[in-house]
């Protein structure tokens, strides 16, 4: 568009009412608008070489919209066009960005957002990059509430790029799922997608594990070099003990690992997704998480939802989790009403994790197709039954137990086979340490009488637990 002209905004939908309400607020913002109901008039104008933006809507009577982005961007690669839906899925997300659309905004949406979308693509720095048209039809998240479309909207712009992404929130709100979709709509679709939770390693074979270990003469990869040309998706990362942390910040920096016990460096071409569901931030204060590797991780940061907040979306994940066990070969169910409105009522501490679990443990135990408010409250008060001999206790204990009732609940049917004991003692012990070194200014010697150790205890505590010893520290 050239300066000083009135952008002309070409709106295409099939409701009279809103084009009627984008054509009022993009008239009062000073645009020029020429609308219509049918795809084939779009396109007549966009051949004639008319409108500097194209709004449309992607279901319509004559034609669809999607397939419109794609030509419009083979007949003219520098109109730009914003594409809005009502049906908002990860899928209609990734079509609109894989057809090149500049921006996605799925119904409802706030007049402000497009206002903004509208500016935004108006500007002469605006680039829209070609992308494929095919598409994987697999969709690994599930749910149409306002923090998931915000979620879609993210993987898809980052579905054409390799930045490194920290994916946090509570377990069981789908962490890896967001991992999948990046790699599976991506570029590196075609390429290994390997996952490792580091907690689930243990402390003594993280570094074997993920970069490899060169014994005897013999080379053993590990999953830097296992995930050659795709991506390394690295599970609560904050676990990774501290010369884990060095190994993976020198392959952010430079490129390159080193196998333990090797000498020759290894330049593996992998993505790197990170998930956590502790604070970075916090383990980073207390000495436990390296802060330059923390700033190289958190380059796109994406935030996954409890299901507490995404209430809405229980129904159609419920749907989605019995059509799978469906496709397994067992006979279709469904929720009732009632059912789903007392599933929306339940806080799900576990999150979407549990509520799998919980669907799959009704789907296979009941032999009634329709699973009714009856069945439902009954399985729902089991737990807290269970639960009522351990009573609920305040201060330190009680946020441990809370911790850990959310953990049990979320893993309900995937429990780790060990190490539980451990790893729980072990992120009590390390901050507890940390925090009383901070406390007494780096004094071994106060801090070893206020924990109430031998200072050779202590020492011995710090190197096993791989707490940095600051300087003027002794």
């Amino acid at each position: 568009m050239k300066p000083g002209k009135t952008a002309l905004i070409l709106i295409a939908d099939d409701d009279r009412s809103i084009r009627m309400v984008l054509s009022q607020a993009l008239t009062r913002h000073g645009y020029e608008v020429d609308a219509t109901e049918a795809v084939g008039t779009l396109w007549d104008w966009v051949q004639q070489g008319v409108g500097d933006l194209v709004i449309t809507d992607i279901i319509m009577p004559d034609g669809n919209g999607l397939d419109l982005v794609s030509k419009i961007r083979r007949e003219r690669p520098d109109l730009r066009v914003i594409v809005m839906s009502a049906q908002n899925t990860l899928k209609t997300a990734i079509q609109a960005t894989e057809r090149g659309a500049f921006e996605y905004l799925p119904k409802p949406f706030d007049l402000k957002d497009l206002i903004s979308a509208v500016e935004r693509a108006l500007a002469p720095s605006a680039i829209a990059e070609p992308v494929a048209d095919d598409i994987d039809p697999r969709l690994p998240l599930t749910g149409r509430s306002a923090a998931m479309q915000e979620i879609y909207r993210l993987v898809a712009r980052l579905t054409t790029s390799d930045l490194t992404v920290l994916v946090t929130g509570e377990p069981g709100t789908g962490k890896e799922l967001v991992a999948k979709a990046l790699h599976m709509f991506g570029s590196r679709k075609a390429a290994p997608f390997v996952s490792a939770n580091i907690a689930a390693i243990p402390q003594q074979e993280i570094e074997a594990d993920l970069f490899g270990h060169d014994e005897d003469g013999r080379h053993v990869p590990g999953r830097f070099e296992q995930a050659e040309g795709g991506t390394l998706f690295l599970d609560e990362v904050g676990a990774l003990p501290l010369p884990a942390q060095t190994r993976l910040l020198r392959f952010l920096q430079e490129g390159e690992i080193t196998s333990v016990g090797g000498r020759v460096p290894i330049r593996p071409n992998v993505r790197i997704i990170v998930a956590s569901h502790r604070d970075l931030r916090l383990a980073v204060r207390q000495g436990s998480f390296r802060e330059d590797l923390f700033y190289r991780l958190n380059v796109v940061p994406i935030r996954m939802p409890p299901l507490r907040e995404r209430l809405e979306d229980i129904p159609e994940l419920t749907r989605h989790f019995l059509s799978e066990a469906a496709g397994r070969g067992t006979a279709p169910k469904s929720f009732s009403p009632a059912a789903l409105d007392r599933l929306k009522a339940h806080h799900w501490p576990g999150n979407v994790r549990e509520l799998e679990n919980f669907v799959r443990r009704v789907q296979a135990l009941y032999a009634q197709t329709v699973i009714d408010l009856e069945l439902v409250e009954s399985e729902l008060a089991e737990p807290a039954q269970a639960q009522e001999s351990f009573p609920r206790v305040d201060g330190l204990s009680g946020a441990v137990e809370s911790h850990l009732r959310d953990y049990f609940a979320a893993h309900q049917n995937d429990l780790p086979s060990a190490g539980v004991y451990d790893r729980v003692l072990r992120e009590v012990e390390r901050p507890l340490i940390a925090l009383t070194l901070a406390a007494t200014r780096g004094n071994q010697i106060k801090a070893a009488e206020v924990l109430g150790l031998n200072r050779n205890t202590l020492r011995k505590k710090i190197r096993e637990l791989d707490i940095p010893i600051l300087k003027g520290q002794k």
